[in-house]
């Protein structure tokens, strides 16, 4: 009785701490375009931004993903000044007038 009780805990698969010790491949590595580690050796894509690929990878389902990386999530260089410019009529190579104090 003793030996096929062994044979239990021996052959018994667990998800836990057992499997845990035998991960130490990575199928992911960082990826050029994005930076994340999304990037799928075996595959050679990555799973975040779809690189190679021309074009970025983005789903509707993912709408929070898609605001992680949209209009206003970087320095925005040219789009910051564009509501001050399109208020002025978007007016070039004008001085202001000097105001007459009274």
């Amino acid at each position: 009785p003793n030996s096929s009780l062994d044979d239990q805990t021996r052959n018994k698969m667990t998800k836990g701490t057992t499997s845990f010790g035998k991960r130490h491949n990575k199928s992911h590595t960082t990826c050029r375009r994005c930076g994340k580690v999304s990037f799928h050796i075996q595959k050679s894509t990555c799973s975040s931004c779809g690189y190679p690929s021309k074009k970025m990878r983005q789903y509707n389902w993912g709408l929070k993903a898609k605001g992680r990386r949209t209009t206003g999530t970087g320095r925005m260089r040219f789009m910051k000044s564009m509501t001050r410019r399109f208020k002025n009529g978007f007016r070039e190579g004008t001085q202001a007038k000097k105001q007459v104090a009274n």
